[in-house]
């Protein structure tokens, strides 16, 4: 540090103050987020923690300083955390008869309300559902009020909340569907929905997930906005929110977790999370099962529209008994907040 000169001393303290938050960020995952509830946020922006420690260890390499190993640990041991931000390579197999397909589209209530400034959303929304034509569809913030007609599917499990407009989680299949239900924190915000579907010999349980959110603006110039002023009251209630956000899911995590573990089948979990891959919810919820986008997904896999950041808070989940045969995020796809995600599976022989 004595050698150093005054500039990366600066440069230096700011790696240090990296590194530690990163190492916190890296423990968040195994705590329960009512004990440090703000801190969690930090897993929201751990890919920027770990891009800022490349940086750090390019700059440090270049001028052949030892001070590159501080950061050069941190991403030595935050390896595994990087293949859930960003998939370099896609193991897509063969399509085979046997193969179905799921799809998970938060919908937005196809835009009843008109925040895309885009006519007939619910109508395009509807023909990319059947030019896709997925097997199993699992749809957050479904509106029957838009009036989108899915009759391809002869099974459906929908759960609807609200007075005037309804809105709620819908599963639909073109497996008949024996079994299903919905259970609901009361303090929480949205639902989780299952249903229990035949494939032939195969049973499956799917869960449609849509845990609280956390309400945080798309836009990063909506927040910035919010940075700029200096309003007490506004970043209190910022704070509270998150935290409330958090302990939420937490709640009905632990729901979703403990009526799993009564299932005797193997499952599939769908929806929007609201949170990152790098979470307690996350770590919690995909427990034994493969996360799709890490087993055949490609690039980040990005779900929702947050602006200079491909945020992924939408998953498919599957048990190991399955065979996850390909995975896609349709980000070209504009007509909700969320991009539909879809993989295709088949049991294993």
């Amino acid at each position: 540090m004595k050698k150093l000169s005054w500039f990366n001393k600066i440069v230096f303290v700011f790696n240090i103050v990296i590194t530690v938050l990163t190492f916190v960020a890296y423990i968040l995952p195994f705590l329960a987020p009512k004990l440090f509830p703000l801190l969690s946020v930090l897993t929201l922006i751990l890919p920027l923690f770990l891009i800022l420690n490349g940086l750090f260890f390019l700059y440090w390499l270049l001028q052949l300083k030892r001070q590159l190993v501080l950061s050069g640990l941190v991403l030595l041991l935050g390896i595994t955390f990087i293949n859930k931000f960003y998939k370099f390579s896609s193991s897509v197999t063969d399509e085979e008869e046997k193969d179905f397909t799921v799809m998970s589209y938060n919908v937005r209530l196809f835009n009843i309300f008109e925040w895309i400034p885009k006519p007939a959303i619910g109508d395009t929304i509807l023909s990319f559902i059947n030019e896709q034509n997925p097997d199993i569809l699992c749809i957050q913030e479904y509106s029957q009020n838009a009036k989108v007609d899915l009759r391809v599917y002869k099974y459906k499990a929908i759960y609807m909340e609200g007075k005037n407009i309804k809105t709620g989680q819908a599963i639909f299949s073109k497996f008949p569907i024996f079994n299903q239900g919905d259970f609901k924190i009361p303090q929480a915000g949205n639902n989780i929905i299952y249903a229990d579907i035949k494939k032939g010999k195969d049973t499956i349980r799917v869960y449609n997930i849509h845990l609280q959110s956390i309400k945080i603006s798309p836009d990063v110039n909506e927040i910035q906005e919010h940075v700029d002023v200096i309003d007490q009251n506004k970043s209190q209630q910022l704070f509270t929110r998150i935290r409330d956000a958090f302990k939420k899911q937490e709640q009905q995590t632990e729901v979703l977790v403990n009526h799993k573990k009564e299932c005797t089948y193997p499952v599939i979990i769908c929806g929007d999370m609201n949170n990152s891959a790098f979470s307690y919810v996350y770590r919690n919820i995909k427990s034994d099962l493969n996360d799709c986008f890490e087993e055949a997904g490609t690039g980040f896999g990005q779900t929702y529209k947050f602006k200079y950041y491909p945020a992924r808070i939408d998953y498919i989940f599957a048990s190991k008994s399955m065979k996850v045969k390909s995975f896609r995020s349709f980000t070209e796809f504009n007509y909700s907040d969320h991009y539909p995600i879809m993989t295709r599976l088949s049991f294993k022989e």
